[in-house]
Formats: structure tokens, sequence, C-alpha cells
């Protein structure tokens, strides 16, 4: 299978391009070499490539940053989004595009709607969110108006080794190993009162793959593990694990303007579809994590 990971650079194109190697696709990896805000780039790599799959990860992901630059995230989440599906229409009408959306667009969910399906109501709670929103939007028009084959994933969060220390697993993780060394007694932290539905990098790509193959175009599907976990239990075992005894002080600066208070999704949709569920225990990724921090920075 030829493929092409767009986003290829990135937390989670690093592990599907090792996943698809691993199954013997042919895929290649575009990144800063690909502008998908460009529709000419993006015609280049399509006409050069050929793929019979476009992996749709190139995106501005992080929440907080969506405050301060909501345009920005609009340009490349939903232009390049657009720019990507066009130029596949045009190049290789046939492929499947599988769109790296997000559970961000469920927005704020009382405890008693959880587990979140697919058919819940969208009300995106930040400009990130928004931006995955309308990108769905341009989706779901290709497929209805020209029968393009589009399927949209919306992974809830995910962590493993690889991933940017912006994000808050990572964050806790590289605080600790820093107060370790320094011998500190205490790291600042955001808002650690939320849920959140957490599933292995490894487990969300293999759900990828799946996609590709038995997704069925226009189709909307969960990557979520089922459970929520507390950020201040994930926390605390990462002090436990690290740190014993550093206190995690509550910084005002690291909130964000709003915070969605719990996250969990089922994954019944795409385990019916595509066999999948998730494998790898939470606790194997923390430490995996943290194995993964421990060597970055030692090559620091």
């Amino acid at each position: 299978m030829r493929a092409l990971v767009t986003g290829a650079n990135g937390f989670v194109g690093r592990h599907l391009l090792a996943h698809l190697a691993q199954y013997g696709d042919s895929a290649t990896g575009v990144d800063r070499d690909c502008d998908v805000t460009d529709s000419s780039s993006v015609l280049e790599v399509l006409e050069r490539t050929r793929p019979e799959v476009i992996y749709h990860l190139a995106a501005l992901t992080h929440v907080g940053d969506s405050w301060k630059n909501p345009v920005e995230f609009t340009r490349v989440n939903v232009i390049g989004t657009k720019n990507v599906l066009d130029a596949a229409r045009a190049v290789v009408p046939d492929a499947t595009v599988v769109l790296v959306s997000s559970a961000d667009v469920y927005g704020i969910v009382r405890e008693e709607e959880l587990p979140i399906h697919e058919t819940f109501r969208v009300a995106p709670a930040n400009p990130y969110a928004s931006s995955k929103v309308e990108a769905e939007h341009v989706a779901h028009d290709s497929h209805r108006m020209w029968g393009q084959r589009v399927v949209i994933a919306r992974p809830f969060n995910h962590v493993g080794p690889g991933q940017s220390v912006q994000f808050v697993v990572p964050a806790l993780v590289d605080r600790l190993l820093e107060a370790l060394e320094t011998g500190a007694d205490e790291i600042s932290v955001g808002d650690l009162s939320t849920r959140r539905d957490f599933s292995d990098v490894r487990d969300v790509v293999r759900a990828y793959r799946l996609l590709d193959q038995y997704g069925v175009a226009g189709e909307v599907y969960n990557v979520a593990s089922g459970h929520d976990v507390g950020l201040d239990d994930i926390a605390a075992q990462l002090v436990e694990s690290i740190a014993p005894g550093v206190r995690l002080v509550r910084e005002e600066s690291l909130l964000r303007p709003v915070e969605v208070p719990v996250m969990r999704g089922s994954f019944d949709k795409i385990h019916e579809v595509c066999g999948w569920e998730p494998t790898i225990p939470l606790a194997t990724s923390l430490r995996d994590v943290i194995e993964d921090l421990r060597q970055r920075r030692a090559a620091r």
C-alpha cells in the first residue's frame, strides 16, 4: 500500500510511519517540506507520490496556543485540509483520506452524558476545536458532493514516547525530572482537576491504519480507551515514580480560559467496524514517557 503521511515529523506522525513500515506499507512522510496551506505544494507532493491512502495529520494542535492565534489555526487546520482533499480528488481520486480530527469537538460534557458516542452533538469550547469542526465539514462536503472516500478519526487524548513537553503528561514528567536533578521540592502545574480519556499513541496509529482498511467513507470514528482518569491521579503516579515528596503548586499562568472538566469516549463503533480496541495500559505509556524524557534530557 502506497501511503502519504502529512505532519510526519510530529509526535503521532513518527509513530504512524513506524507502524506502516512494520506492516510493509510504502509510506512517504512530509512535514515542513509540504506547506498544506499552499495548494500548489500539496499538488506537487501528490503528483510525485501517487498515494493510495493519505493520512492527514498536519495541523496545529496545542489548545492553549489556539487562544492566542485562532486565525492561524483556521488557516492551517481548515484551509490545509481543503487543499489536501482537493489535491487528492484531482490527482488520486480513488485514494482514501483518513482525516485526523479531535474529540475536542464535543466540547463540555456532563458526567451523565458519558461515554461519548459519535452521534453526540459537537460544541467546541476553544479555537482549536472549532477549527477541527470546520475541517470535518470540509471533509463531509467532499464526500457528499464528489463521493470522495474520506474517513474521519476523532482521537481522544493520547500519550507515549516522543510527545512534546507542551502537552500535560510529558510536561509533568520533564518538570519532575528537572526537580530531581536540581533538588527542588516543588513544581508548577496547571489545572489537574480534569479527567481525560488517554490512549497510547501506538494504539492510536494502529486505529488509523485500520480505518483506511475498513472504515466507511463519510463516517466518523472515536479513537478512545473507554476510561477516564484524573490528571491529579496521573500526576501522583508520576511524582511517586520520579521524585517522591515533590509538591505540585498550581500556577495561574498555566490555566486555560475554558477547561473541559471530563472526557470519556466510546470505542464501540470502531471496534464493530474495524475490530480495534486499546491494548497498551496507561501504566506502560507513563513508564515509556519517563524513559523517553530521561533519554532526551541526557542528550541535551
